[in-house]
């Protein structure tokens, strides 16, 4: 019997290390936080709430983004009670909004690097991430592209957050652009 399927030649994948390189020290260390806090809450894979709580905690430039305290102080209260298993509901459920476009190369190289496990809305944020940064001029993606990356996709379950928080989400992304075009912020940070 033959196998029907024709042979593709298989490519080589990055490996964890490769996608880590084109990461700042600070996203990788986020990207840690949100597989133990996705493995903590018992959820199958790292979504973009996971990513977002793990941002807030992680990264002082992506808190400088938020316009003040009370703003922060909101979508971390929708974020602390959907860890605890109140309020947001999404566990048992796969996130995947559609509406940030695929970029493939950089979609596969997040899901076959050996970081499995994502939402496919989780991946393409950092596909976003990494193509931001490159567009940039960046080798490594920060806290402040993958941000942006969230705001912009306007199913997922990070803007849902922000949403509820009170946060324009488009205005979020704005001026993480503006700050990024006037060197406000560090995009590493």
């Amino acid at each position: 019997m033959q196998n029907r399927t024709p042979r593709i030649p298989q490519q080589p994948v990055p490996n964890r290390a490769e996608l880590d390189a084109r990461l700042t020290v600070e996203l990788a260390a986020v990207v840690t936080g949100a597989r133990r806090r996705a493995l903590r809450d018992g959820d199958r894979q790292i979504d973009t709430a996971h990513l977002l709580h793990s941002l807030i905690e992680s990264d002082p430039a992506v808190r400088a983004a938020f316009e003040g305290g009370p703003q922060l102080a909101r979508v971390l209260g929708y974020l602390v009670q959907r860890s605890i298993g109140y309020g947001l509901r999404w566990q048992g459920s796969v996130e995947d909004s559609g509406a940030v476009p695929v970029v493939p190369d950089l979609d596969s190289a997040v899901r076959d690097s050996g970081v499995e496990g994502w939402s496919p809305s989780a991946a393409s944020a950092m596909a976003g991430a990494l193509e931001r940064a490159e567009k940039r001029g960046d080798a490594r993606a920060g806290g402040l592209d993958l941000l942006a990356a969230l705001a912009m996709d306007h199913e997922c379950r990070a803007v849902e957050v922000l949403v509820r928080g009170g946060i324009d989400a488009d205005r979020l992304a704005a001026r993480i652009a503006d700050a990024s075009d006037q060197g406000v912020w560090e995009a590493g940070g």
